[in-house]
């Protein structure tokens, strides 16, 4: 670990840390502010992997997760209106989330980083971005795993409704993961720009 590499980190562990505070504040019917906040992770993973390497990448990655992990930890003794801010199927879709998704992204943009400069952040954060959306929403509400936490009622989560209030009946989780699915596919189009200018910077300076 450099300490070029600090700058990266910095941000990626700003960003778990407000995205985990967001999440607690509602964005209309179907989202939370940490919805927007969120998918700049893998703006960050994206710039780390085109200047410093798919190893440096790869320690943002693990760095985010684990203050990830720390706070889950803390929000778990934290009360709410409903108990727990952060319950245990929560914690778990929201880490095996993140660390698979990453992961996943730093794995495709490796694979990529050859091709136009900006195919491997979008192909890499789309895909990553969908897995991550259907792992942390699984986990956390499907029905049919419920086993995870027993005593976790998330029959709320399960309650049949249009699809974003228009679309086929759906469970009410379904709607909250197309809706957080939709934000960040919208902005993995939009951080290309800011991508492409904090990367021919960086590379600059480090050449």
């Amino acid at each position: 670990m450099t300490r070029t590499h600090l700058p990266g980190i910095l941000a990626m562990a700003a960003i778990v840390v407000a995205s985990n505070i967001l999440v607690q504040f509602l964005f209309g019917q179907w989202l939370t502010w940490g919805a927007f906040t969120y998918p700049l992770a893998f703006l960050v993973t994206d710039v780390m992997n085109r200047v410093y390497g798919v190893a440096a990448a790869r320690r943002v990655v693990f760095v985010g997760f684990l203050v990830g992990v720390g706070c889950s930890l803390i929000g778990t003794q934290i009360m709410g209106e409903f108990g727990p801010l952060v319950t245990l199927r929560i914690a778990i879709g929201s880490g095996v989330a993140f660390l698979t998704a990453q992961l996943l992204d730093v794995a495709i943009f490796d694979r990529m980083r050859d091709g136009v400069w900006w195919k491997a952040p979008i192909v890499s954060t789309i895909i990553g971005s969908s897995v991550d959306t259907a792992l942390f929403f699984t986990i956390a509400f499907s029905a049919s795993l419920s086993f995870i936490e027993p005593g976790n009622d998330v029959s709320w989560a399960g309650e049949i409704l249009p699809l974003l209030g228009v679309g086929p009946d759906v469970p009410l989780w379904v709607s909250l993961a197309v809706a957080d699915w939709g934000v960040k596919l919208s902005l993995a189009i939009l951080a290309l720009v800011p991508f492409r200018i904090l990367t021919k910077r960086l590379l600059a300076h480090v050449a």
